[in-house]
């Protein structure tokens, strides 16, 4: 990152306990990056750029790098949001200084509009949004957080505040935000397609179902990370990961290939895996265990051995505790670096706003 980089940005916060803060920060950013502890300071790097933070006179001292003016303004956006929460109403002004003012508007910030709506399989339903620009979504990760605006309401979207956080419609104008794989994009077409996985009464489901030609959404987006090129690859995950394992393998080429597995609830919620690469598919049914109730999906990962394969990537996406003992598992007995690897908790068992993939 620091090669390309070539935008900056610089913040002096005063603040009653400086030494407390950095050490939240670097606390929170080690599950989202790399940090390095330099004396009273540290350095965080992360996809989007790096950030130097320094004690300076008992205030924290800020220096951002970013090789754009959108992932400049996603690190000011993430720090000015993770200050204002850690000093828990303290208050202390913010303001940044440097290259790429503060835009009025969220640079990763596109409306659409619902295309259409139907049934994939018993719990997953695919809502096709009609949106001009397509190509904003084709790098930069696999993920879009989707605005949905109150029923029978002019949609009011989110904006940007001086010190570079997001200020967000409250009240009768307050989005619901849910966080959904890119299925697929049909660039020709200008569709972007989402599948959602459908629960009793969560606010996604509740769109997903109810989702007409004509209506509005935002889009924020995209993210989550990339898939990196490899040799041999380990897609694994439950249904909330079911629309990205399968966008990843059909994105793979000839040469690669892979090892999925699956877990769903029953072969009912099986799905049709395409991919030029050569691929393996292992189904998993809970077959009336609930979802997060069992260690399936750990198991079955834990029963693979490391190939020995001159490159290798792993994703995984699931329950958050499946995921934590899966990327415990590559680290410790795989030897597996971060870049090699993208494990995410899509969701908490017994919470449901972690993501409704989801949120």
């Amino acid at each position: 990152m620091a090669e390309a980089a070539r935008l900056h940005a610089q913040a002096r916060v005063e603040l009653g306990d400086a030494p407390a803060m950095l050490r939240q920060l670097c606390d929170h950013f080690t599950e989202h990056g790399t940090v390095t502890r330099q004396g009273d300071g540290a350095r965080l790097e992360g996809p989007y750029g790096t950030v130097e933070v320094a004690i300076e006179g008992g205030a924290l001292r800020l220096s951002a790098v970013s090789p754009n003016e959108t992932y400049l303004f996603v690190v000011k956006s993430y720090l000015a949001e993770h200050l204002f929460e850690f000093a828990k109403g303290e208050p202390f002004g913010l303001n940044w200084q440097g290259d790429a003012p503060t835009p009025a508007q969220i640079p990763y910030f596109r409306e659409a509009v619902v295309r259409g709506a139907h049934t994939l399989t018993p719990a997953m339903r695919r809502v096709i949004l009609a949106c001009q620009d397509t190509a904003h979504f084709e790098s930069g990760g696999l993920h879009v957080r989707i605005l949905i605006p109150p029923a029978g309401r002019e949609p009011i979207w989110p904006r940007v505040g001086a010190d570079s956080r997001i200020i967000w419609p409250m009240a009768q104008d307050e989005l619901v935000r849910r966080v959904y794989t890119i299925r697929s994009i049909d660039h020709a077409r200008k569709e972007l397609a989402v599948d959602v996985v459908l629960h009793e009464d969560s606010p996604g489901s509740v769109w997903a179902r109810n989702a007409r030609p004509g209506d509005r959404v935002g889009l924020l987006g995209p993210g989550g990370g990339d898939v990196i090129p490899a040799d041999w690859y380990l897609l694994c995950g439950d249904e909330t990961a079911l629309p990205a394992i399968a966008r990843i393998a059909a994105s793979l080429p000839t040469t690669a290939r892979a090892t999925i597995v699956i877990e769903v609830a029953d072969r009912a919620e099986e799905q049709d895996i395409r991919s030029d690469a050569a691929i393996a598919i292992t189904w998993l049914h809970r077959d009336g265990a609930p979802a997060g109730s069992t260690d399936l999906l750990s198991k079955a990962v834990r029963a693979i051995g490391r190939p020995d394969v001159g490159s290798l990537f792993v994703f995984a996406g699931c329950e958050q505790r499946a995921a934590r003992d899966i990327r415990k598992h590559l680290r410790s007995e795989w030897k597996l670096a971060k870049d090699c690897c993208l494990v995410a908790a899509y969701w908490r068992h017994g919470h449901t706003e972690v993501r409704d993939h989801g949120e």
